[in-house]
């Protein structure tokens, strides 16, 4: 399990054309995609399973818990995003509630163009 960092701190000010935002890049990728948002509620669960492909998961609102196949709970919010490679058992859990966008594709990890987080998984 790895987590990313999405937020606004990460991002580029884009200003061409008059705009006036800030870009947090996510992933560049050249394959099939699939891309759903997914609403859990007060005591949601995404229960303990499998990946059967490569799954980045972009917490857009709200905050929960993430784990691997260690089972340990890691804290995750808005602005972070989780990937899971494919064949890792994985959960996800709230208890206030979330919005996430999951991101599933073969070979996902290359195209992937964020940060790592300091403090992720990878790193333990």
């Amino acid at each position: 399990m790895k987590i990313f960092d999405f937020s606004e701190k990460v991002g580029k000010k884009i200003s061409a054309f008059q705009s006036n935002f800030i870009m947090s890049k996510i992933l560049n990728h050249k394959g099939n995609v699939h891309i759903g948002a997914m609403h859990l509620r007060e005591n949601g669960i995404i229960g303990y399973h499998e990946a059967v492909v490569s799954q980045l998961l972009l917490i857009v609102d709200g905050e929960g818990y993430v784990c691997g196949a260690d089972k340990e709970n890691v804290k995750v919010e808005a602005g972070q995003a989780v990937f899971w490679e494919k064949g890792e058992f994985h959960e996800t859990i709230t208890e206030k509630g979330l919005l996430a966008i999951v991101i599933e594709s073969e070979e996902l990890e290359q195209a992937i163009v964020m940060p790592i987080n300091e403090w992720s998984c990878e790193k333990c």
